[in-house]
């Protein structure tokens, strides 16, 4: 008896393995996120295996159905419509629910979004937080990006395009502009991958639809943590973006203020109160 968690395309079907051809032919039965979707996988491999529903919204008595027949001696392959399962799709109950029953866990690994939208996205990929898929409600979005903030390793996260916007800008906002990616239709006929600031990105997007599901690569934090940004005088900052990125003096205080954790208002005080500073040292001298 043997719990197999089978990996799947997550667009092109010539991305499945043989290990995972024999395994999905062998197994008892197949429990599959959405059964019709699984059975058009099925049926172009000329698969013909039993299946059943396995989802977020009956995993946890499904589970113990599941569990039971395990017990029993049958082999059930899980698969999610597409990718690994359990990675942001359900899984977690029934691997916890068989452990504990002693039932082996067979992982059968293939492709993940995730993974696929990281090494194409040419940002750092020796170390990496995969966040899932962001809250959809914007206020716990942007607790979830507070949290984030100081991360160092490369963050990777789901997005629907329906909201990827609103993320672009939240993320902008509060991490500042930083390096990322996007992959859009990863493995399918109309793969994309959309790579520069998140400022960039977003601007991409006011002028093309976001279509398909989509993973968000974002740059880590470089290390550019409060104190460090202190010592550095706001005035030379500002003038910096204002030469590098060729920001207005406006947005080059807003970014400012965001790389300082403080408000708008407070770094425009800070500002006058160095150009005081610096007209106090000249009078002196």
């Amino acid at each position: 008896m043997s719990l197999y968690l089978v990996a799947t395309p997550i667009g092109n079907l010539e991305d499945i393995t043989l290990r995972a051809l024999r395994v999905l032919r062998e197994a008892d039965l197949i429990a599959c996120e959405d059964t019709r979707h699984t059975r058009r996988l099925l049926n172009h491999f000329g698969i013909d295996k039993p299946t059943v529903s396995y989802h977020e919204h009956n995993e946890q008595t499904r589970a113990v159905e599941l569990v039971g027949r395990l017990l029993q001696g049958e082999s059930i392959a899980l698969v999610t419509d597409a990718g690994t399962p359990g990675i942001s799709d359900p899984a977690y109950r029934i691997v916890r629910a068989a452990i504990e029953n002693g039932i082996t866990i067979v992982p059968v690994p293939g492709a993940t979004a995730s993974i696929t939208g990281l090494i194409a996205s040419g940002l750092p990929t020796d170390s990496f937080m995969f966040a899932g898929f962001l809250p959809v409600k914007k206020q716990a979005r942007r607790a979830k990006l507070e949290a984030l903030k100081s991360e160092r390793a490369t963050l990777v996260c789901y997005e629907a395009p329906h909201r990827i916007r609103e993320t672009l800008l939240d993320a902008e906002e509060i991490l500042g502009n930083r390096d990322a990616a996007i992959g859009r239709e990863l493995t399918k006929l109309h793969e994309q991958f959309i790579r520069g600031t998140l400022a960039e990105i977003r601007e991409y997007f006011d002028s093309h639809e976001p279509r398909g599901e989509m993973t968000l690569v974002i740059s880590g934090s470089h290390g550019d943590n409060l104190e460090e940004v202190e010592e550095i005088l706001i005035g030379s900052q500002i003038e910096r973006l204002m030469l590098e990125e060729g920001l207005s003096r406006n947005e080059a205080i807003k970014r400012a203020a965001r790389s300082r954790g403080m408000s708008k208002r407070e770094a425009y005080r800070l500002l006058l109160e160095e150009k005081e500073s610096h007209e106090s040292e000249a009078d002196i001298d």
